[in-house]
């Protein structure tokens, strides 16, 4: 696959560079269940957590659980060590690091989670800028937080954006940069297929 060279990176994080091993979402959820009334099964928590079959806040709403409860409760549930223990680098991922172009994160990862996984894995010099998306700054695929990471290094030119979900490639387009969808899971397991202006099964086919 001919890839065009980019002057500037943006990558995602969870479930694009990194991930966790099953055993810390199920636990997670098991707990969150019991605090919002709700009996997660292993594929429901796996379909939350890896953003599976639509958009997650759509998914809670079906099954009857509040969303502003479950994410409020989700948070305090997650604990930073215990998630940057269980959180794993991709092999094909680690040619991120030999980027020379700026490169920088985007992730809906909270940063009290994102910066000890970047620690755990020693991989936060990979990046120039890393924003933790929020209420204030929007969540992808609103372009705000990819504007402010490639801002605040100075970034021009043709750039793309690198991530597993429908929402990473909807924020690149927003943003006017291509978007690179990472499929992780299948798309049948997905259940739907991500378009975008590449489609890849590793980010090393990019890179």
């Amino acid at each position: 696959m001919s890839v065009p060279s980019y002057d500037h990176w943006v990558f995602d994080l969870d479930g694009t560079l990194v991930d966790v091993e099953p055993g810390y979402v199920h636990d997670v959820f098991d707990r969150v269940g019991d605090r919002v009334g709700y009996d997660f099964s292993e594929r429901e928590a796996e379909a939350v957590w890896h953003g599976l079959g639509g958009v997650r806040n759509d998914q809670l709403s079906e099954w009857g659980v509040d969303v502003e409860t479950f994410w409020e409760v989700y948070h305090e549930e997650e604990d930073p060590e215990a998630r940057a223990d269980a959180t794993y680098l991709y092999d094909d991922a680690e040619v991120v690091g030999d980027l020379d172009s700026p490169t920088v994160l985007v992730t809906h990862c909270q940063e009290y989670l994102t910066d000890p996984v970047l620690e755990a894995l020693d991989i936060g010099d990979w990046f120039d800028a890393v924003v933790c998306c929020t209420e204030e700054t929007g969540w992808k695929p609103d372009p705000e937080p990819v504007h402010m990471a490639l801002s605040s290094v100075g970034a021009d030119g043709d750039g793309v954006l690198v991530g597993d979900g429908p929402h990473d490639v909807g924020a690149a387009w927003n943003a006017g940069l291509a978007g690179a969808h990472v499929e992780r899971h299948g798309h049948d397991r997905r259940g739907l297929c991500v378009v975008g202006d590449h489609r890849v099964d590793r980010v090393d086919e990019l890179v």
